[in-house]
């Protein structure tokens, strides 16, 4: 409303920019006396004159700055409704159900949020503006024509219909060329792709005279559409700017005769010409407008189709808060539920089941897309299609999204990890909402987030709500974090990890303070087991061979990792090895190292990971490398100031160790010798950036081991460096410190997708991350994932020690017995064994039943079990049912693979040698389950041997075509068949 205000406020001022060069024409320079009187003062000609044309100055200036204003203000309202627009978007894929995501490309959506919609940001400011500017613009100026004479505004609006009529329809004529020629590039582009795949085949096999024709061809075809784009777009124009054109020859013509009648002034005349010429910019940008609107409103369709799945969670389920969480500590129960995926095949038919509050339920499905739909279910990410499930009295389906988030919890074997540090991914669930105070500037951030339709949350104030882990008096939130780590098993791994934290200002002082105190135990249990001399101790006296050039000279450690680039900003640090007489040693070290570093990894090997421990800049080491190798007949005086600093950063940023025998003994010494005699002082200059190295002082920026040793563990160490951490460990344990150092941890931070973290890390995360909050029901998929029986077993027993009011239900595959659990179901094929004969309630067409009945016949096979539904159904589609009788062949030696593979279902077949011997004598005896004739399919050669029926023998036959596809596209079933050829070697 605001801006509709301030637009509408620009057309008076738009009214006088024309009206008065009107009357400082006729009123002011063409007035017949010498005094005119103005508002009933008398005013000399000359006065009057500056007296209008300063009134014309002031709304010309008015008029500007109210267009800017609104320009401002349009730009404002196209950014806050992109804004609205994304985050909408944003906020509603966040309620698409899971399987969505798995079968639509993530790619895609990040296109459609961030490049589709960039283009309806300004269109969507303008879409209310931009008419009513622009029509108010013209009916003023018409107006303003209609005043001076009837004609005038006759003769500008005459060829306005036959614009508005002509104009689009060419120009949507324009665009449907503009289409054809993008289908006709990107045609090209795949010729252009296959010919440059293909280049050496083309020379090879002389096609490339006739790959150029068809290039050439294709370049014909949209040379003749940009050519017909060219005509149709210039006569477009033509056509406009003629009609446009042929107004002024009506005003000239009539408006000429009018003044020579003395109709109308000549100042009239002049005015009109004017205005009609500011009338045909306000009309091209409404046809303009109108083209916009068209485009965006089929991008619009395209993207609201895209991000209206079915399935979506409403909005009242997970929009707003809840005050009141009610507890889920009922029996959960599932009534009769089916599920189906996206093409309607059922996942899951007819479960029904009931779990006691508080008991450890096992459920045995070796499917994993049954593992998958239960526990999808058990959390709300998938709806059944039929049946209900209730906790309590309670209706899952009904359940606001912060209850399930509070009360349930959900870990699996590969948990999706976000970008940020190890806490926000493992304390998510202690993250609801802001609760620490809000500063004034983010209020004002969270105030425009609010203005623009977005979350009205801050981000920079405290989100973590200790209260939400339901911690009892005295614990902590920490302590309580670290017991359930211990119980997943990995809290000695991530012990271990945090020892290779740094130590920074924000570190706590109770284990400072703790590091200091033991460094004097650490080193004496050290030198007692004889692991001293795998740790080069920081000492004042002797160069340490871990430290790069610049901690060694100034015996000081950084305080924060240094790029090289911030490194060569250090200009009194290079001055300084200038002016002691460094330099040529250190630029002679840089030559060496810079050329033994070109010769390992070359100018395209700086991503590999060995190059990236270096701590080297890739775009300065080729800078260098161009520098060693342009200029190695150079002296080192023929280099600049700054390529000399450049070749030292690279001495200066790696240790001795990582060097070599480069690194000579002269260099030692006198950096030794500079350390005594401007140490101190040098490190008080760049005491930002560097720490001093001392005994009673923790150095920042040195991991928790290194503080702890006093030094940097050799390379040379090898496997003794575990048993030096080991050590260290089990010292600083003893003295209480190991809950400190494993909160190091919680700034660990993580790349994309979790990149950074040990996988063998992402699942005790995973597990902590659901138990955290003790929820009322946690879901464990497959989660621990250990072969070993014994060790599931601690790690449940462990959990649900913790958990004691808790329903822990177990997803798994792999279940020797159920003595450690409370309750059990099992699963197979989408159905629960209790529940069999369900089959009959399924009223099928005979097709349907039959495809099923190959579908559950061939996942009972151990070969198949593992396949998902859809490769299930091709591979039974192109299955056909067989049957022998005792004594019947069923395929000799020497026979083509045609008739594909058997798998037997009942009975017992013998595969034999019909030149040595008879069925009583067979080489291999076949019987329920077992897959017979794949490596004839494979290989597509004969058989090598001949099968018959021993007894009256069921199976399917399964097509070569299909059994083909099938190990072709999944790695799983491929592997497994691997394993049963390799049994057959054995």
């Amino acid at each position: 409303m605001k801006l509709l205000i301030v637009t509408s406020s620009l057309f008076p001022f738009l009214y006088l920019t024309l009206e008065l060069p009107k009357r400082i024409i006729n009123d002011a320079i063409g007035a017949q006396s010498a005094l005119i009187r103005v508002l009933g003062v008398e005013v000399t000609q000359l006065h009057y004159l500056a007296i209008l044309c300063l009134c014309f100055l002031i709304s010309v200036l008015v008029h500007g700055l109210l267009k800017m204003r609104i320009n401002t203000m349009k730009g404002v309202l196209s950014e806050r409704l992109l804004r609205r627009l994304r985050y909408t978007l944003i906020s509603r894929m966040l309620r698409f159900p899971k399987v969505y995501f798995r079968r639509t490309s993530q790619g895609e959506l990040v296109a459609m949020i961030t490049g589709e919609t960039e283009p309806m940001g300004g269109i969507m400011g303008e879409a209310l503006t931009q008419p009513v500017l622009q029509a108010g613009q013209m009916i003023t100026i018409l107006t303003f024509l209609f005043l001076q004479s009837p004609w005038f505004g006759l003769a500008a609006m005459a060829m306005i219909p036959l614009q508005a009529w002509l104009i689009p329809r060419l120009q949507r004529q324009i665009n449907l060329m503009n289409k054809e020629r993008i289908k006709e590039v990107r045609h090209l582009a795949a010729l252009i792709g296959e010919s440059a795949a293909g280049a050496s085949e083309l020379r090879i096999h002389g096609g490339w005279r006739y790959r150029l024709s068809m290039i050439s061809h294709r370049l014909g075809i949209i040379f003749g559409i940009r050519l017909q784009i060219y005509r149709k777009k210039f006569f477009m124009k033509f056509l406009n700017n003629f009609i446009t054109q042929l107004t002024p020859f009506f005003f000239f013509s009539v408006g000429g005769y009018l003044v020579i009648q003395g109709a109308v002034s000549l100042g009239a005349l002049v005015a009109a010409l004017a205005a009609y010429k500011d009338l045909s910019s306000p009309w091209k940008e409404l046809l303009t407008f109108y083209n916009q609107a068209q485009d965006m409103s089929l991008r619009w369709h395209i993207v609201t189709e895209k991000f209206s799945p079915g399935g979506t969670l409403d909005d009242h389920l997970i929009e707003g808060t809840v005050d009141d969480i009610p507890r889920l500590d009922g029996p959960i129960v599932l009534n009769d539920v089916t599920v189906t995926d996206p093409e309607g095949h059922p996942v899951l038919e007819h479960v029904s089941a009931r779990f006691e509050p508080g008991t450890l339920v096992a459920v045995d499905a070796p499917s994993l897309e049954d593992r998958l739909a239960l526990g999808d279910l058990l959390t709300r990410e998938l709806l059944p299609a039929s049946g209900t499930i209730h906790i309590g009295e309670i209706d899952l389906s009904g359940l606001h999204q912060s209850v399930i988030a509070a009360r349930i919890g959900h870990a699996g074997a590969a948990p999706v990890l976000f970008r940020g540090s190890f806490e926000d991914n493992a304390l998510m669930a202690l993250k609801p909402r802001p609760v620490g105070q809000v500063a004034e500037e983010a209020q004002i951030e969270a105030a425009e987030s609010a203005l623009a339709g977005n979350s009205g949350d801050p981000l920079a104030t405290n989100w973590l709500d200790p209260a939400r882990a339901g911690l009892g008096e005295g614990q902590t939130l920490g302590r309580w974090w670290q017991t359930l780590l211990d119980a997943t098993g990995s809290g000695e791994a991530l012990y271990r990890r945090a020892l290779d934290q740094p130590i920074n200002e924000t570190t706590s002082v109770e284990l400072t303070d703790g590091l200091l105190a033991a460094r004097t135990r650490v080193w004496e249990s050290v030198v007692q087991a004889g692991l001293d001399k795998y740790v080069h101790r920081f000492d004042p006296e002797r160069y340490n061979p871990a430290l790069p050039v610049t901690s060694n000279l100034l015996f000081a450690t950084l305080r924060r990792s240094l790029s090289q680039p911030e490194l060569a900003a250090q200009t009194e640090l290079f001055e300084m090895m200038r002016s002691s007489g460094l330099e040529p040693q250190l630029l002679g070290l840089a030559r060496d190292v810079t050329g033994m570093l070109h010769r390992i990894f070359g100018t395209d090997g700086t991503e590999h990971p060995l190059f990236r421990k270096l701590g080297l800049d890739p775009v300065l080491f080729n800078q260098s490398v161009a520098l060693v190798l342009g200029g190695a007949k150079r002296s080192n005086a023929a280099l600049s100031v700054a390529e000399k600093t450049l070749l030292m950063t690279i001495p200066a940023q790696i240790s001795m160790e990582q060097v070599g025998p480069a690194f000579t003994s002269d260099i030692q010494d006198r950096i030794l010798g500079l350390r005594k005699a401007n140490g101190a002082r040098v490190t008080g200059g760049l005491e930002a950036l560097y720490a001093p190295l001392a005994p009673d002082r923790i150095a920042p920026g040195l991991s928790v081991l290194e503080n702890a040793l006093y030094g940097k563990v050799s390379d040379t160490a090898g496997g003794r460096a575990d048993a030096l951490r080991r050590l260290v460990a089990d010292v600083l344990e003893r003295d209480g410190l190991r809950t400190p150092i494993v909160e190091l941890i919680y700034a660990l931070p993580l790349g994309l997708g979790g990149a950074g973290l040990p996988s063998t890390f992402a699942e005790p995360l995973a597990i902590s991350r659901a138990a955290v909050k003790r929820p009322d029901i946690l879901v464990l998929d497959t989660v621990p994932a250990s072969d070993a029986p014994e060790t599931r077993a601690t790690v449940l027993r462990a959990v649900r020690a913790l958990l004691p009011e808790t329903t822990v239900i177990y997803l798994g595959d792999n279940f020797p017995n159920f003595d450690d659990f409370d309750q059990h179901i099992e699963i197979r094929q989408g159905r629960m064994v209790s529940e069999e004969g369900a089959a009959d309630r399924i009223e099928d067409s005979a097709a349907s039943a039959d495809l099923l009945r190959k579908v559950r016949a061939l996942e009972a096979t151990p070969l198949f079990s593992g396949l998902n539904r859809k490769q299930l159904r091709l591979l039974a589609f192109g299955a056909r049912w067989f049957s022998a009788a005792a004594g019947d062949v069923i395929f000799e030696k020497n026979d083509r693979p045609t008739d594909g593979a058997y798998v037997i279902l009942s009975g017992e077949a013998v595969l034999y040698q019909p030149e040595m011997g008879d069925p009583d004598s067979p080489v291999a005896s076949v019987g329920a389950g077992a897959l017979v004739g794949e490596l004839g399919v494979i290989r597509d050669v004969p058989r090598a041997l001949t099968m018959s029926a021993r007894t009256d023998v069921e199976a399917l036959r399964l097509g070569s075509e299909e059994f083909l596809a099938v190990i072709e596209n999944d790695a799983a079933t491929a592997f497994k068949l691997l394993q049963v050829v390799a049994g057959y070697t054995t």
